[in-house]
């Protein structure tokens, strides 16, 4: 069994959480039992999540030799110009060294299908923001929001609609759908 889910904002890739008082996870959905997360999705983002009950095919979405690209809204603080997008498309060096090249363009506002954050992606009059498409094929730790940074475009709100031949589409927030493999 393969699943899509949309993991609200706010809620961990996981079933359980150790932390006092325990924060919202994947055990507050009525998933089926049995399934696990391929890979995750941190806290502060939101998105699509693959979940199955399939070892194997776990451990191949989410080994990085396989390189299953990730396509995430990324919602910026500020107006990207070309040489950030250069920047993103031919690999950003972060501290651990660079990142593969990304596929990067640039959007026309929001996309209107997108939901409400809850809550709100803070508001200040006297800074724009804009979103851009990025599809990465690695998965090093929260580097979305670490290559829009180091190319001077804060992450404001990330959102993940793709991996591989799966798509987030037709899921709210908290909803989850059978998928072929």
């Amino acid at each position: 069994m393969l699943l899509a889910f949309n993991k609200p904002y706010g809620v961990l890739s996981q079933f359980t959480d150790r932390r006092e008082p325990p924060r919202p996870t994947l055990a507050g959905f009525a998933l089926p039992s049995g399934v696990y997360p391929a890979g995750r999705l941190d806290f502060d983002s939101e998105g699509l999540l693959l979940l199955s009950d399939d070892g194997p095919l776990i451990a191949r979405i989410s080994s990085p030799r396989f390189h299953w690209p990730k396509t995430y809204l990324v919602q910026v603080e500020g107006e990207p110009g070309d040489e950030q997008m250069e920047a993103l498309r031919t690999g950003v060096t972060l501290k651990e060294g660079p990142t593969r090249p990304a596929k990067a363009q640039p959007l026309v506002g929001q996309p209107d299908w997108l939901w409400p954050r809850t809550p709100p992606v803070r508001f200040r009059k006297s800074v724009p923001d804009s979103w851009i498409e990025l599809t990465i094929t690695e998965g090093r730790n929260r580097q979305v929001r670490r290559m829009t940074a180091a190319v001077g475009l804060p992450t404001l709100r990330l959102v993940r609609i793709g991996i591989g031949p799966y798509r987030l589409e037709g899921l709210k927030p908290g909803e989850f759908r059978e998928l072929d493999h």
